[in-house]
């Protein structure tokens, strides 16, 4: 990264713009040319939902700036390579800036060499390794749960607990900003679904004695809400379950490693003890940089959930390699807890520079970091400037946020230095006056 950095020390931002190409043509194989039209009829294999995506990506690509899947030439970090250039990575859930730690990296190699690449077969069945008992029981210790199951992703641990536990005869009510696994986990469970208004606990609780007649009732919240860097009333939610004998899930993906002195999640950025909460699930591909996700929290949960949830039962179980860089990772963290106190540290820079120049930073109080721009043309357009200045960012548009909320998504990483942080701020600062 010392190109950008020095040029930014040196002279004005501006004089060190290139022009980098977007990653569309490698991409789409120049399958979007001028003047290409598609008629997507409801009979269709893609029907008429796909012209406006088709639309979109055929004008990004025109304007050279497809802002999506950068293929990187090496391992992620605060600096990677794409395309041959070096750029500042602000956008990586790379939390703790673990990926490529050696000894994680040496811990997933060893597990290879004795376990190999892949279990062959599920775990319920041949699948089951040491490897995996011993990573869920360390998940299980480091989040303070009896116990804890891990799957293939974080997406797929939201839909294996909820489409398990609940069906059509209960309900959910789910904070209005909860990630969209957990809403295609009630859809698979055909459970009734409300919503209340993000971290609203009166709008909760009138969803709680307004909805429809229901045997269970489950709240859903996020512990740091992964398009606007804020954090979940957990107090609060606590309350009203316990007032009105509902149960709490709590999805820890981008809590976990981030929020509490040492890392371990909302509940300790609380001070409130796991047990109030009856389902905690997480991503290990975030802070933890491996693959796959978890459940944790009784052990008559994980029994059941053992026997009775699909993923667990017919999808292959999550590879030695994972389930090894987890097992250490979380070891590395609990020996090093100031990371997080880093990733804290570099969030206030960021985000204090970012709104000392006049950004809007939204709701963020933690490692996430949106960037409002409201517009989606503007936003890509935006994420265009900045990759042509060595700066690698996430536009997030319709449908992933509503319209008129688009956003660049940051996120800090404990391995940020400040030197890099400060040459963002400075070609933010230059863009915003351009």
């Amino acid at each position: 990264m010392k190109a950008p950095l020095e040029a930014a020390a040196s002279e004005e931002i501006g004089s060190s713009k290139k022009h980098f190409r977007s990653s569309s043509g490698e991409i789409f194989d120049g399958y979007f040319t001028d003047g290409r039209a598609w008629s997507f009829k409801k009979q269709d294999l893609l029907d008429a939902r796909a012209r406006r995506l088709f639309e979109s990506a055929a004008l990004a690509c025109s304007a050279d700036a497809y802002p999506f899947q950068a293929p990187l030439t090496y391992k992620s970090g605060p600096c990677v390579e794409t395309d041959g250039h070096e750029m500042l990575m602000l956008s990586s859930y790379d939390y703790l800036g673990l990926i490529g730690d050696p000894r994680i990296d040496t811990a997933a190699i060893e597990a290879i060499q004795r376990y190999g690449t892949g279990t062959g077969g599920v775990r319920l069945l041949t699948g089951t390794l040491e490897l995996h008992r011993e990573t869920e029981a360390a998940i299980a210790r480091f989040k303070g749960t009896e116990a804890a199951l891990t799957f293939t992703s974080g997406y797929v641990a939201n839909l294996a607990v909820i489409s398990s536990i609940f069906g059509p005869a209960d309900r959910v009510i789910a904070d209005s900003f909860s990630h969209r696994s957990l809403m295609d986990a009630c859809r698979l469970a055909g459970v009734q679904v409300q919503r209340f208004e993000h971290n609203n606990p009166a709008s909760l609780r009138h969803e709680i004695q307004n909805g429809p007649q229901a045997n269970r009732t489950l709240i859903i919240s996020d512990g740091v809400f992964s398009m606007d860097g804020d954090i979940c009333v957990l107090p609060e939610l606590i309350a009203i379950k316990k007032e009105f004998g509902c149960y709490l899930l709590m999805d820890e993906s981008h809590a976990t490693g981030v929020l509490g002195a040492g890392g371990r999640g909302t509940d300790e950025h609380f001070g409130i003890d796991t047990s109030e909460v009856d389902i905690w699930t997480g991503s290990l591909a975030k802070a933890i940089p491996s693959g796959g996700g978890f459940v944790a929290g009784s052990r008559e949960l994980m029994i059941f959930l053992q026997h009775a949830s699909a993923p667990f039962i017919f999808s292959g179980a999550m590879p030695a390699p994972s389930a090894a860089a987890v097992k250490e990772a979380i070891r590395i963290l609990e020996a090093e807890p100031e990371r997080v106190d880093r990733i804290r540290s570099n969030a206030s820079f960021l985000r204090d520079g970012l709104k000392s120049y006049g950004f809007d930073t939204g709701l963020s109080e933690t490692a996430v970091i949106p960037l409002m721009l409201y517009d989606d043309t503007r936003t890509a357009l935006f994420a265009r400037e900045l990759r042509n200045r060595s700066i690698l960012t996430s536009p997030v548009t319709f449908p992933a946020v509503a319209q008129g909320t688009a956003r660049l998504r940051l996120c800090v990483t404990a391995a940020h230095t400040e030197t890099q942080l400060q040459y963002a701020l400075d070609v933010f600062s230059t863009l915003r006056n351009a």
